[in-house]
């Protein structure tokens, strides 16, 4: 599958559009030789429209230089992503294009909703050198849905090499000769009509818990396919969103039906193991090979347990998002989120009392100057924090601030977490070596850096407590 970014305007024009002049527009120096192609696409989604619905066309397309399947995802305002898998015979749509809609559609089947033939005569719009700028396209439409037939004329300009001033100056110069911008964000958006009209519903009041899980429902459907791919970062905030929502579902209980919100966090936690067997092994990595310069056969051997640790991760969690379980999961999700139980007016209070809660357990912990409790506290204040920001957004600056020293505060005590794991894999990788005392020096190392990190804790602590970013919890 390859993937390309375009950049394109689109403008409704009336029957018999005259392009402009458009040399001196930007660097354009006159025009190459249109080129006219005859286009047949077919449009697949859901019966519910569910890729439309969230900004997504595939097709099987003939005709043009690009013929074949393509998925189009958004990019930016003005952009999209582009997958495009060969053209093969039949309607059965590309398993690599299926499994990046996959938690979209879900379980649910692609079939053909629309057919848009299209004439399109293609001019370039060339620089004094030659160079293509921009492809300006004029296109006569014909499309077929279950509803009828459709005609209309319309315009498209793509960036090829120019930059987006060349986009203005085409834009202001097709708008004087009559073109309007596009009503609709595609062809198959206008064919289809008003199947994608959103169902109008009453205004109410946001509610902030729900506001904050379908955002983390949306991050986990956004970083799928990066996680596929094996991107660190996406892994990452999945398995933090995850987390994210996991936490709410148990702070913020009376906000949520109880029986699908336990079945889901039982769902969330069967995910984010799966992604933390990937991404503990990442993090780990870096720190431990950080320091092992002096003892290149520490380095091979902790490189090579923690390799072994994240490929078996990579394996588990590909099985994971390729289950039934994980879609089952992704309904599960938007059944609760989307049906969720009536506001909850001691919400804030349920905040108040988590952050309470986390502070307890690190004075103990402080007191007792135990890990296991220190790491206690610090999971105790991972879900505070996320209690928090449920409602910082609409505290102002002091939810902002409260939200980054309690960030900061969790930092310090996870640093301290990591050098007590690294030690015990330090310990475990040297039970098999011939030799240990790389792995004691890396030992003693990361034992200073436990003490280092509990030598921070006093400010951050005194900092995350701070009345004036407390008071407005009440």
């Amino acid at each position: 599958m390859e993937t390309a970014t375009e950049t394109e305007r689109k403008y409704d024009v009336p029957a018999g559009f005259v392009l402009p002049p458009f040399e001196g527009a930007a660097g354009v120096r006159g025009l190459g030789d249109a080129e006219t192609h005859e286009l047949d696409a077919t449009y697949f989604d859901t019966d519910d429209l569910r890729l439309a619905r969230n900004k997504r066309t595939l097709r099987r397309r003939t005709g043009g230089g690009d013929a074949g399947w393509h998925l189009k995802t958004p990019a930016g305002a003005s952009s999209r992503t582009e997958h495009r898998v060969p053209l093969t015979d039949g309607d059965e749509v590309p398993a690599a294009l299926v499994a990046e809609v996959r938690t979209i559609v879900r379980s649910r089947p692609l079939r053909a909703v629309a057919r848009l033939r299209t004439h399109r005569v293609e001019t370039p719009l060339r620089d004094e050198q030659g160079r293509t700028l921009a492809l300006v396209a004029q296109d006569r439409v014909g499309a077929e849905t279950d509803a009828g037939e459709q005609r209309w004329e319309e315009l498209e300009v793509e960036l090829v090499e120019g930059g987006p001033e060349v986009l203005d100056a085409v834009e202001g110069l097709l708008l004087a000769a009559g073109a309007t911008a596009a009503a609709g964000p595609s062809k198959l958006a206008r064919a289809l009509g008003d199947r994608l009209a959103a169902p109008q519903r009453r205004p109410r009041k946001i509610n902030p818990v729900l506001r904050y899980a379908r955002e983390q429902r949306e991050a986990v459907e956004e970083q799928d396919s990066a996680v596929r791919a094996g991107d660190a970062e996406a892994i990452h905030k999945m398995r933090v969103a995850t987390r994210r929502l996991r936490s709410s579902l148990k702070t913020f209980k009376a906000s949520f039906d109880p029986q699908r919100a336990a079945a889901l966090s039982d769902e969330l936690k069967w995910l984010a193991t799966c992604l933390g067997d990937v991404r503990d092994g990442q993090v780990l990595e870096g720190k431990l090979l950080s320091g092992t310069t002096d003892f290149p056969e520490v380095t091979e051997g902790i490189r090579a347990h923690l390799d072994a640790q994240v490929a078996r991760g990579r394996v588990t969690l590909t099985e994971a998002l390729d289950s039934d379980r994980y879609l089952a999961m992704l309904d599960a999700m938007d059944a609760l989120v989307d049906d969720p139980e009536p506001d909850d007016p001691g919400a804030l209070r349920r905040a108040r009392r988590a952050l309470r809660r986390a502070d307890r357990l690190l004075d103990e912990a402080t007191a007792d100057g135990v890990d296991a409790e220190l790491h206690d506290a610090r999971k105790a204040y991972k879900r505070a924090r996320y209690a928090v920001e449920v409602f910082a957004p609409s505290a102002g600056k002091a939810g902002k601030r409260l939200v980054k020293a309690l960030t900061e505060l969790q930092d310090v005590l996870g640093a301290h977490q990591d050098s007590v794991v690294a030690r015990e894999v330090l310990r475990e990788v040297a039970g098999s070596a011939p030799d240990a005392f790389g792995y004691g020096v890396l030992w003693a190392r990361q034992e200073l850096v436990g003490e280092q990190t509990r030598a921070e804790l006093p400010p951050v602590i005194a900092a995350s407590r701070a009345a004036k970013l407390r008071s407005w919890l009440g």
